[in-house]
């Protein structure tokens, strides 16, 4: 017999998809006509932060941001946060007071909803291919050149264990923030597996208040390929304390 709070937990799963989806869908004419010209994608990244926001509070999931110094979002970062919750894109597209845009795998392109993003501002990436990633993170690259904080989630994936782990960080947002003295903001992402663990759909969902904790910028002006690593370690370090702490 199903445990009656796992049905709960299935029938909130769908709200907040109906949530998103409902949302996306008032949304769209807006979100189609920014997509058009990359002179309006910042208008897209501003609509997409009110949307995951709405999406999210209607069905109870809220986000509490707690910063370990103030950012300056007007600056350019590359933003790093652990990864084991699909609120954690939304908590990302809040968290980020400007311009914006993610990297994410190559099947996103195809996604009803996310489709629109990854065929614009968003940067699709197949982690098999040294190809398509070489590709992908030269797009990143002139995205940065031009102001646009980039949002890459380091670990490349939602592991499939749960409780979740911090999985090892691939090397590319490091080399890249090194190549072009762009700092990295390690983000904690704390507790958005208890409310939604990947998609929501194995376990179920529960509304509640999603911790985020944003660490001080690493500065890499100072930096050479060479120290690539050693930044990577930091990073992993940074996020792996804050997890623990909060456990």
């Amino acid at each position: 017999m199903v445990p009656m709070n796992l049905i709960f937990k299935k029938i909130h799963v769908y709200l907040y998809i109906t949530s998103v989806a409902v949302f996306y869908l008032l949304m769209w004419p807006a979100f189609y006509y920014f997509s058009r010209k990359p002179s309006r994608y910042n208008n897209m990244s501003r609509l997409r932060r009110v949307w995951g926001f709405l999406s999210s509070a209607v069905v109870g999931f809220f986000y509490s941001f707690e910063y370990e110094q103030p950012i300056d979002w007007s600056k350019t970062y590359i933003v790093c946060p652990n990864h084991s919750s699909n609120l954690d894109i939304s908590a990302m597209a809040i968290l980020v007071n400007n311009n914006c845009s993610f990297m994410g795998k190559e099947e996103l392109k195809e996604g009803l909803v996310t489709g629109l993003f990854f065929r614009s501002i968003d940067i699709p990436v197949n982690r098999d291919s040294n190809i398509s990633a070489f590709r992908a993170f030269k797009k990143a690259a002139e995205k940065l050149k031009e102001g646009i904080t980039m949002i890459i989630f380091p670990e490349g994936k939602i592991g499939d264990e749960y409780p979740p782990i911090l999985h090892q960080f691939k090397n590319g947002p490091f080399r890249l923030a090194i190549e072009l003295k762009v700092p990295i903001i390690p983000v904690s992402s704390v507790n958005t597996w208890k409310m939604l663990w990947d998609d929501g759909t194995k376990y179920g969902t529960r509304p509640g208040i999603c911790n985020i904790y944003v660490h001080t910028p690493i500065q890499t002006a100072n930096l050479t390929l060479d120290d690539a690593d050693d930044l990577r370690n930091e990073v992993y370090k940074t996020i792996t304390e804050k997890l623990t702490q909060s456990t």
